[in-house]
């Protein structure tokens, strides 16, 4: 059974707009324009959380995927929900576990053209220590000297371990989660 205030942040959850954020990174991603969310739904309710800090190395050439490459790290005691009780709620042992696993990581390992112009990202991800291989669809375009990509990569978090105890039941967390990102890179 839940713990009475687990219930009262769950429904307060359910109920919170989320908005801002911007990410922290190297200098050659545009801070102001960038972004990576984590949604999903918390009692049937869509909620969006997001990721404040995020380091990212990236080389994309489309005229030379074999040479392209990607390693984003993500800070995991940045994910906002709007609310200090609720980020320090997730950050916890049952959730993130961020003292154990500061960072989240993604490291690509090849690069193919997809459907539609899209771009395929073969990888490992790695969350709480377990390192999955996953395939991130990924659109790209350049605007003016930036190099814009976006994404959504769906994850399922029990397979990462996040949401242990009685955060394991996917009645009121689900457990289809959609990662995504809108990276504007200026490599400078």
């Amino acid at each position: 059974m839940f713990h009475q205030s687990k219930v009262r942040m769950l429904a307060l959850l359910a109920g919170v707009s989320l908005s801002g954020g911007a990410l922290v990174a190297h200098a050659a991603v545009d801070l102001s324009k960038s972004s990576l969310t984590a949604t999903f739904k918390q009692m049937n309710v869509p909620v969006d959380g997001k990721f404040k800090t995020v380091n990212a190395k990236l080389q994309f050439d489309p005229s030379n995927l074999p040479k392209s490459k990607a390693q984003i790290d993500v800070d995991v005691n940045s994910f906002d929900l709007g609310n200090a009780e609720y980020n320090h709620e997730v950050t916890g042992k049952d959730w993130f576990d961020a003292k154990s696993f500061p960072r989240a990581t993604f490291v690509s390992s090849s690069i193919k053209p997809g459907a539609n112009g899209r771009y395929d990202v073969t990888g490992t991800l790695t969350i709480r220590g377990k390192a999955k291989s996953v395939i991130v669809p990924m659109q790209y375009r350049k605007e003016g000297a930036a190099q814009v990509f976006d994404g959504v990569l769906p994850i399922r978090r029990l397979d990462y371990g996040v949401g242990q105890g009685d955060w394991g039941d996917t009645a009121i967390v689900a457990n289809d989660v959609q990662l995504k990102f809108h990276i504007v890179y200026t490599g400078q």
